[in-house]
């Protein structure tokens, strides 16, 4: 063919893809109730903030390339609610991204919001609410992408399912969040979860008489069941919604391997149990070959805390055993809690497919330090970065930017680093006190960016924690990891420019330190903070703008709140 054809052939091949692939995209509606409901998730029976009577919330399905509509009337009575589409990146509508505060006003008690996106990447993905800590009261679901028709993913399985596991308190998120925001001694913190639930199902031990109504019979804490057909090759997608604990995954006998990572193919690899982290999703293959004549446990446990909540469990049924024989064995502990090297040698491991490598550019335009310390200000108890703690303006950032309400926001730029060489992160803070600012980093749109999260020693001697971070509106390209002190001379030389694997939100080990790479070419405003949902609370997180001039007038129906009140 000649060289002057290829051109032209390609421009009408790919426009007639495209063609067919509008044609064949569809429109999924959804209309959500959000109400407050007694459910009793552990057995023991609590207000959730629900979806439609539903905790966890309904699925949302979709192939790439199609649009999602979700109608969402808040009847919370006295509470404003909002819903951030975890790991949809949003590009051409960032104020859809459902972040209080920084893409848009709440939605107040009694108002319905429209919410309308494309999902333009197939992929395992979830969606919480994004208001308060309203996630750990219930409203929290997944969302499954598939790949087009035609596209072959690089494994094969015969059925799917999905788990989403989670942690459950008992007290209401006001009573918590009313504790983390007290000062000195009157500070009072959220606790370990009274239980693990794994598809909102749990067992809470109602002999211990802690009050409340309940009941080990009720059956919406009966176990989830997940149903396998001997010989049968399944693929699970586990997601984690978790407010606090970072979590041990595990089926009995069985050996899990990894395929997918927050919507990108993984250069597969086995585990005996999966580490996941809140915010966190996954593919991984299971086949069902073991044991026929039996039932086996799924078993979730708390890693990197103390754990002081019992094993969350399931089971993992064989098609033609009794649905109700217990396993016989008793539910896998998972790891040592306080094994960090476990955690770390698993996060080491995920690497991109081999077909299917993005590679990251081979430099960065700019370079930010992240220190993540715990500090207090004014004697209440604060996270912060590069000692600032961060709060949530009235009126959203992307409103404020683009109407050019400036003085709604603190205008000095936050610092891109801190003391580096005489910093020490294995003891705590020498000046505890920090400062409350809501600055945010201004990005030049299509630069390319590094972070370095930072971990260091908390408050309490000889105690470091896990943070997962999350950062809307992209996906990033995870370049490394390390435990101790980043060195900004040595560490860039031995990062991962081969076969990153790209992800949305990942893990920084006690005392370690996680390097990552994205590139600032979606024009809006985007929070990036760690997915604990206390910690974010007390200020662990920062927020970036890029482009914002680029995006056309903004919806009226974002507005309301703050400065963007009709009138202002």
């Amino acid at each position: 063919m000649p060289l002057a054809t290829r051109p032209l052939l390609f421009f009408i091949t790919f426009a007639s893809s495209l063609l067919i692939a509008r044609v064949q995209a569809k429109v999924h509606h959804h209309k959500w109730e959000i109400s407050y409901q007694f459910k009793s998730p552990d057995c023991l029976k609590k207000l959730a903030v629900t979806i439609n009577g539903q905790t966890p919330g309904p699925t949302i399905y979709a192939t790439e390339g199609d649009t999602v509509v979700i109608e969402v009337k808040n009847s919370l009575l006295i509470e404003n609610v909002a819903i951030h589409w975890h790991g949809i990146r949003q590009i051409g509508t960032p104020w859809m991204d459902g972040t209080e505060g920084v893409t848009q006003c709440p939605i107040l008690p009694g108002d319905t919001f429209v919410y309308r996106f494309l999902v333009d990447q197939a992929g395992t993905y979830i969606y919480h609410a994004h208001y308060g800590m309203q996630r750990s009261a219930g409203l929290n679901g997944m969302i499954v992408v598939k790949v087009p028709d035609g596209f072959k993913e690089p494994f094969t399985y015969d059925r799917e399912h999905s788990i989403l596991l989670n942690d459950w308190w008992h007290n209401s998120t006001y009573e918590q969040a009313a504790g983390l925001a007290l000062p000195g001694k009157q500070f009072t913190w959220v606790g370990e979860p009274h239980s693990l639930l794994i598809n909102g199902r749990g067992k809470f031990n109602c002999s211990l008489n802690v009050g409340g109504t309940c009941n080990s019979t009720n059956p919406e804490c009966a176990p989830y069941m997940l149903t396998v057909v001997p010989g049968k090759t399944y693929r699970l997608r586990i997601a984690s919604v978790t407010s606090l604990s970072a979590l041990n995954f595990e089926i009995e006998g069985h050996s899990l391997t990894v395929v997918e990572a927050d919507g990108h193919y993984v250069d597969p690899f086995v585990v005996k149990n999966l580490n996941i982290y809140s915010g966190e999703t996954y593919s991984v293959i299971l086949k069902a070959d073991q044991d026929t004549t039996r039932n086996y446990w799924l078993a979730s446990n708390v890693v990197s805390r103390k754990p002081g909540t019992p094993t969350g469990t399931g089971i993992l049924h064989y098609y033609g055993v009794p649905r109700g024989r217990l396993p016989t064995n008793a539910p896998p502990v998972g790891p040592l809690w306080n094994d960090t090297m476990y955690r770390f040698n698993q996060s080491v491991a995920i690497h991109a497919h081999p077909s299917f490598i993005e590679s990251p550019p081979s430099k960065s335009d700019r370079m930010i330090n992240l220190l993540n310390t715990q500090n207090r200000v004014n004697g209440v108890m604060r996270w912060s970065i590069n000692n600032v703690s961060f709060d949530l303006p009235h009126t959203p950032y992307l409103i404020a930017l683009k109407d050019n309400l400036n003085h709604v926001f603190e205008q000095r730029s936050p610092p891109d680093t801190y003391d580096v060489k005489s910093y020490d992160i294995f003891i705590p803070p020498v000046n505890p006190n920090a400062t409350r600012s809501n600055s945010i980093y201004k990005l030049e749109y299509g630069s390319v960016v590094d972070v370095i999260l930072q971990n260091a020693n908390t408050l309490t001697a000889n105690n470091s924690e896990t943070h997962p971070w999350h950062l809307h509106g992209h996906d990033f390209w995870v370049l490394g990891y390390g435990l101790g002190k980043f060195d900004p001379e040595s560490d860039p030389k031995r990062y991962n420019l081969k076969n990153p694997i790209l992800k949305n939100t990942v893990v920084v080990h006690p005392l370690g330190w996680t390097a990552i790479r994205f590139k600032a070419d979606n024009p809006g405003v985007w929070a990036f903070h760690c997915h604990i949902e206390s910690h974010f609370f007390m200020g662990m997180g920062i927020v970036f703008e890029e482009g914002v001039e680029k995006l056309g007038q903004l919806p009226k129906f974002i507005m309301g709140c703050g400065e963007s009140k009709l009138g202002n």
